[in-house]
């Protein structure tokens, strides 16, 4: 597929979208990559990453092995990411401690729009589709309720819990940073990236690595073979995962951080109306609105950029 300057630089921008939504633990890239039309490219392109890779690199060079994994379109995406990742993570963190109600409310607004898109990719309805939709509510909601494990700091434990963080950061709908926080590996991950401790950040990197690999191969299978289902529990993940991202909370149980910080762990979403704080109900639902009018407009960018 050829390409100019342009369309690289607005997959680019798409990545900005990624990173900004990995950044906020609740918010999956995966939705953003699916619903601005690059999701299946992206899969594709990580499945195509094997040993097979490494035969055309020795054979052929590095210009065809960039190529064979359509390297110009992962490596702007990833660009985009880490620009993200980088630029947006303190901004998120002081609107997480002191506007958090106003940012979940933009990120609802966002997702709840995501369902439509994605819903509207279903394009036949029976009784398997529909209990693969409420499957996928049930499965995604028990994650957002059910208790963190302890955790530990074996090898083991490690790569597992990256291949599973990264398996969930592409999946539409779940958080890997909320996976991380559930198995427990969340505090000795940032641990390992405050402290330098590269030989606990090598085993989350290769077990991100062991999963993104695996995994994709797994998701364009399903995509291939049963895409209409595989829509379905994807559409369910979404649906299920409103609940950790509803803005108004009541905290049942809190941790400490790597900087001694109390953070809450488990909560309970309630009404707005029973809020203890100033909720700012007007601005929330304007950001809701603004957050719900970005899909749309992911979505027109991601059509004009299929039609290119």
């Amino acid at each position: 597929m050829h390409r100019s300057f342009r369309d690289y630089f607005i997959i680019s921008l798409k990545g900005l979208a990624m990173g900004a939504a990995d950044v906020v633990p609740g918010v999956s890239g995966g939705t953003i990559a699916f619903i601005s039309g690059i999701y299946n490219e992206l899969i594709g392109s990580i499945n195509s990453i094997s040993f097979k890779t490494l035969k055309i690199l020795k054979q052929d060079g590095f210009k065809a092995m960039f190529k064979s994994v359509n390297g110009s379109f992962l490596l702007s995406l990833f660009i985009g990411i880490g620009i993200s990742v980088v630029s947006l993570a303190n901004v998120f963190k002081f609107l997480l401690e002191k506007h958090p109600v106003l940012l979940w409310s933009f990120f609802f607004g966002l997702v709840l729009a995501s369902i439509l898109y994605i819903v509207k990719q279903i394009k036949k309805w029976n009784i398997l589709t529909v209990l693969l939709l409420l499957i996928g509510i049930g499965v995604a909601y028990y994650i957002t309720i059910i208790p963190p494990m302890s955790g530990n700091n074996s090898p083991l434990f490690l790569v597992f819990s990256g291949a599973l963080a990264i398996c969930a950061m592409i999946l539409p709908g779940i958080s890997g940073a909320f996976i991380l926080l559930l198995l427990g590996a969340y505090k000795p991950a940032i641990d390992a990236i405050h402290n330098y401790d590269f030989k606990k950040i090598f085993l989350l990197g290769l077990g991100a690595i062991i999963g993104l690999l695996s995994f994709a191969k797994i998701l364009k299978w399903l995509f291939d073979k049963y895409n209409n289902l595989t829509l379905a529990v994807l559409t369910g993940f979404v649906i299920g995962s409103l609940n950790k991202i509803w803005p108004w909370k009541e905290t049942i149980s809190t941790f400490t951080n790597s900087h001694g910080e109390i953070k809450p762990l488990l909560e309970k979403s309630i009404s707005p109306f029973n809020f203890q704080e100033d909720h700012q109900l007007t601005f929330a639902i304007v950001l809701a609105i603004l957050g719900f009018a970005v899909i749309f407009i992911l979505e027109k960018i991601g059509d004009k950029f299929k039609t290119n």
